[in-house]
């Protein structure tokens, strides 16, 4: 289905910058005149951050790949159903701080759990969520784990460098099997530069150029 609003993903390794460029794009885009609603995975509702905190809690050691996997589907299925797909059918720009490309990121690459079983379980979680467009900021995961070394890391983020390895190797082959879709952006820049060429990516899709594409 699809709706008079617009979803941007905004995906990378941790430590890449997402949650500064999501601030920077809806500023500039409220500036614009758009109304736009900002949102986070997994979180974004009361219930998804309650699964934030069960996911990201780093003394839950114990957690399977598979209860990891599909809490992150579940938190997804709640935010698509009580923010994404009411602002979209309102007419709203939507900007979210990671996605469903995550979790073949994370829980497939990064886990080793099964792809397909993950598209499966996300389309099911999307509740016919159509196209959208996703911007990957790309950086080397050495270089993102430098720059979270100055907070505290949750669960993810304090497993190893191969882990991450895997994780970024794994988003590069998501860019190639969803070309129509994903956008990269060098994120090794200052913020403002790497807004400079996420705001060329985002007006070729608000203005049709770009059509985006689907999970």
């Amino acid at each position: 289905m699809e709706y008079s609003g617009k979803l941007i993903v905004f995906e990378g390794p941790d430590g890449a910058g997402k949650t500064t460029q999501v601030k920077l794009a809806a500023e500039r885009l409220q500036r614009q005149g758009y109304s736009v609603v900002m949102t986070r995975e997994p979180g974004g509702t009361r219930l998804s951050e309650v699964i934030r905190q069960v996911l990201l809690d780093p003394g839950n050691r114990e957690m399977s790949p598979v209860t990891e996997a599909l809490l992150y589907a579940g938190a997804r299925s709640q935010l698509v159903a009580e923010v994404i797909l009411p602002a979209l059918a309102s007419g709203k720009i939507v900007l979210c701080d990671r996605f469903v490309d995550s979790s073949l990121a994370y829980q497939g690459f990064g886990r080793g759990l099964d792809l397909e079983m993950l598209r499966q379980v996300n389309r099911f979680a999307l509740n016919g969520l159509g196209r959208f467009c996703t911007i990957f900021l790309d950086l080397p995961p050495e270089e993102g784990l430098k720059r979270g070394n100055k907070r505290k890391r949750d669960r993810l983020e304090q497993e190893d460098l191969a882990f991450h390895r895997r994780v970024w190797e794994g988003y590069h082959l998501l860019i190639k099997e969803y070309p129509e879709r994903i956008r990269v952006v060098d994120a090794s820049s200052q913020p403002e530069a790497v807004h400079r060429q996420i705001w060329k990516h985002l007006s070729a899709f608000l203005k049709g150029s770009h059509q985006g594409g689907v999970f």
